[in-house]
């Protein structure tokens, strides 16, 4: 089945895409991931209005839902932007207070879920002590940028989201192969606690759900867009007197390309709309996207390659920015393993295993 978006969602996908190629075409890009300054994208989103999409009127958002932040992880996706921040902001949003949210919204703070990006959907969260916080969680989506850190904790009054400043952390930037994204180690040593909130198991189970979904959608746009250039190089690029896209393996090799973005069109959009709709199983469907869709643009990314041979390798061809990040996909927030053991333990009704 082929999920098909309103013409709003359309309109909206259309509107963002232009955008981009407007202020942030692939050059621009290049430069964003060489000098390092990822905050301009971030500081283009909230100016120009496209921040708070996705978000409730009611939390000073500019309505829509889940399926419009994965039109947008989808948009980022396609064109390689530097949107750590974003999906940050979007991981740690079920975590925060509605005042926090605001702000968030309001770009005055910056909110970042102190979880493993490589290790959801479990973590173990650091124990509170009468001295503070220490310890440290590593590889964390947005870590470098952050003002404030939710952290999961255990104290004496159980399960928590402690709210630690960035000035009480030490962050340790990790050095990624894909430039776009910022993740970082962050070590907390008798950190002061701003507040304990009470851990909701809701809230938590959303944030779970949203990496599943948005990373899904993300790597579909990669997909989207490694699709393109493959065909298009396949009308360039001549062996034997002929455009290798004559070649029957490279015919294949395109169709199959064409089947893995198609299904995970509508896997991972479906899975969006799962949760906007409170369907009872979403989190196993948000699992099954993450899975299914990361793990076959993965090797989506190696057919781009094959067809596009030496040149795909070069910093000079745009390819090496979709490949680099479909295969981070694939391992951020766990690789297809961990959410197939997810996906198993739900149809089994047996406890989700630890990360």
């Amino acid at each position: 089945m082929h999920w098909e978006l309103s013409e709003e969602q359309e309109m909206f996908a259309a509107s963002l895409r232009e955008w981009i190629a407007a202020k942030f075409p692939t050059e621009t890009v290049r430069k964003l991931q060489t000098s390092g300054e990822a905050n301009l994208f971030t500081e283009a989103l909230i100016r120009d209005g496209w921040w708070g999409v996705g978000y409730s009127e009611d939390a000073d958002g500019q309505g829509g839902g889940i399926l419009e932040l994965a039109l947008a992880a989808r948009e980022f996706g396609r064109a390689a932007v530097p949107d750590s921040r974003w999906l940050a902001a979007a991981l740690v949003a079920p975590l925060l207070t509605e005042t926090e949210l605001a702000e968030q919204l309001a770009g005055q703070r910056r909110f970042v879920a102190a979880i493993p990006a490589d290790r959801l959907p479990a973590w173990a969260p650091l124990s509170e002590t009468e001295d503070g916080l220490t310890g440290a969680v590593r590889h964390v989506l947005g870590a470098p940028e952050a003002d404030v850190f939710i952290v999961p904790v255990t104290g004496p009054d159980g399960p928590g989201l402690a709210r630690v400043s960035a000035a009480e952390a030490t962050v340790e930037r990790d050095d990624l192969l894909d430039r776009s994204r910022l993740t970082g180690t962050v070590e907390f040593d008798r950190a002061q606690i701003i507040e304990v909130v009470a851990a909701s198991d809701t809230s938590l189970s959303a944030t779970v759900a949203l990496a599943g979904v948005l990373t899904a959608a993300d790597a579909l746009g990669s997909a989207e867009r490694m699709l393109e250039l493959a065909v298009e190089y396949s009308k360039q690029r001549k062996q034997f007197g002929q455009f290798i896209g004559s070649f029957q393996a490279v015919k294949h090799a395109a169709a199959q390309m064409l089947v893995t973005v198609e299904a995970s069109y509508s896997t991972a959009l479906y899975a969006a709309a799962a949760i906007d709709a409170d369907l009872a199983d979403a989190s196993t469907i948000a699992a099954v996207a993450k899975a299914q869709v990361t793990g076959t643009v993965a090797d989506l990314a190696e057919s781009a390659l094959t067809v596009h041979g030496a040149i795909g390798y070069t910093w000079e061809h745009d390819l090496h920015l979709f490949y680099k990040r479909a295969k981070l996909d694939r391992t951020l927030f766990g690789p297809p393993r961990v959410w197939n053991e997810r996906i198993a333990a739900a149809l089994l009704d047996e406890p989700i295993p630890a990360g």
